[in-house]
C-alpha cells in the first residue's frame, strides 16, 4: 500500500494492478480507493492477469487520448487565436478574461453567427473548469417536454416509454458548463425551472422528489435583445457580454 501511495504522489499516471496472497475485502477497498487499477488476490488464472492488463492498457490509452483532446480544446480556444483587433472585438476578450474564472453566470447576445458559442468555449476553456464537460444544449431544436427530460432527467415510470432513471445534461455536466443556446425560446415553465437551479443550485429529476446538488456553470445566449432585457430580469446574477 506505500508503493502504490508512491506511485501515485511521484508518478500519477503510472497504472498499478496490485496482486496478493493476503487478499482481504478492506484491503482491496483500500487500494482501489487509493487509485489502483484493479485488486487481485491469489491463487488466480492466467487469462485473467491477461484480460486485466488489456483493461489497464485500453483505460490508459482512452485517458491519453482524453488529455490530448482537451488540451487541443484548450489551445484552439485561447485568444490569440480569435480574429479581429477593432476596439469592439478587444472589449470582448476583455470581458471574457474577466468573467472566465468567477463563478458567474453568463448571458450572450448577438445575431445569428457572430460566434456566441465560440465566446461560450472560450469563457469554459480560460476557466479552472476547462478540464471538465462543456455541453452545449440548442433549446431551439426540441420541443419542451423532451427539453425538459434532456435538462433535467428523468426517473424511471415518470411517463409513458420512462423505462428506466436516465441522467440530464445538468448532472453530466457537474464541475463543468453547461451552454444554453438560444435561451428565450424556453418557455415560463422552463424558465422557472432553470431560475431555481441558478438560486439554489439543486434539480430534480422529471417524476422525482429528491434534490439533486450540482456544481454547473451556465452561460447562455439568444439573438433576442429583447428576450436578453426579460431573461436578466428573471436571473439572480449576471455577467453580460454586448
Amino acid at each position: 500500500m506505500e508503493v502504490l501511495r508512491s506511485f501515485k504522489k511521484n508518478a500519477p499516471d503510472t497504472t498499478v494492478i496490485m496482486l496478493t496472497a493476503f487478499g482481504s475485502i478492506d484491503t482491496a477497498i483500500e487500494a482501489i480507493r487509493e487509485g489502483a487499477f484493479d485488486y487481485i488476490s491469489k491463487p488466480f488464472k492466467l487469462e485473467e492477469i491477461k484480460i486485466t492488463i488489456q483493461r489497464a492498457l485500453e483505460q490508459k490509452r482512452l485517458l491519453q487520448e482524453n488529455k490530448l483532446f482537451r488540451q487541443e480544446l484548450v489551445d484552439k480556444y485561447q485568444f490569440e487565436n480569435f480574429i479581429g483587433r477593432a476596439p469592439q472585438i478587444l472589449h470582448v476578450y476583455k470581458t471574457i478574461a474577466k468573467v472566465a474564472n468567477t463563478k458567474s453566470t453568463v448571458l450572450l447576445f448577438g445575431e445569428s453567427g457572430t460566434g456566441k458559442e465560440l465566446v461560450a468555449r472560450s469563457v469554459h476553456y480560460n476557466s479552472q473548469r476547462k478540464d471538465r464537460p462543456f455541453i452545449p444544449v440548442d433549446c431551439a431544436s426540441l420541443v419542451e417536454t423532451l427539453l425538459e427530460t434532456e435538462l433535467f432527467g428523468h426517473v424511471k415510470g415518470a411517463f409513458t416509454g420512462a423505462l428506466f432513471t436516465k441522467r440530464g445534461l445538468f448532472e453530466e455536466a457537474d464541475s463543468g458548463t453547461l451552454f444554453l443556446d438560444e435561451l428565450s425560446n424556453l418557455s415560463l415553465s422552463m424558465q422557472t425551472r432553470l431560475l431555481r437551479f441558478l438560486q439554489d443550485h439543486e434539480i430534480k429529476r422529471v417524476g422525482g422528489t429528491e434534490s439533486i446538488k450540482l456544481d454547473v456553470r451556465v452561460i447562455a445566449a439568444t439573438t433576442s435583445a429583447t428576450g436578453v432585457a426579460r431573461q436578466a430580469r428573471k436571473f439572480e446574477r449576471i455577467s453580460s457580454i454586448d
